[in-house]
């Protein structure tokens, strides 16, 4: 299998089940106080698996990479605002969404 389409694959996974289960503690569904290590580690493992797919296409000039680069801005970001204001945690982590569609859509293509 392709190296950089499953990095990407794995990244947006990541990024989907951080954001699966960033929802689910803000709508009260889950109740994560005493395990807050589990959302900063798929943060963790989301920030990293991106990097990776990132300088792998970079490696192979794929446009994939072009895709995910933007990726990283939002990342930094969620980790310099930190939590609260929700809002603006939301905002944050949302804007990364259209960029990993589009790097799953050019890398399976």
């Amino acid at each position: 299998m392709n190296p950089v389409r499953t990095l990407v694959t794995a990244a947006a996974g990541a990024y989907a089940a951080n954001c699966a289960l960033g929802t689910s503690v803000a709508a009260g569904w889950v109740d994560t106080s005493d395990v807050r290590w589990v959302h900063h580690g798929l943060y963790t493992t989301t920030a990293c698996l991106t990097a990776a797919a990132c300088a792998a296409g970079l490696r192979n000039r794929s446009a994939t990479s072009l895709a995910l680069l933007p990726t990283l801005a939002p990342l930094v970001l969620l980790q310099r605002h930190g939590a609260r204001p929700l809002r603006r945690h939301t905002r944050d982590a949302l804007a990364a969404a259209p960029c990993y569609a589009a790097g799953l859509v050019l890398a399976w293509r």
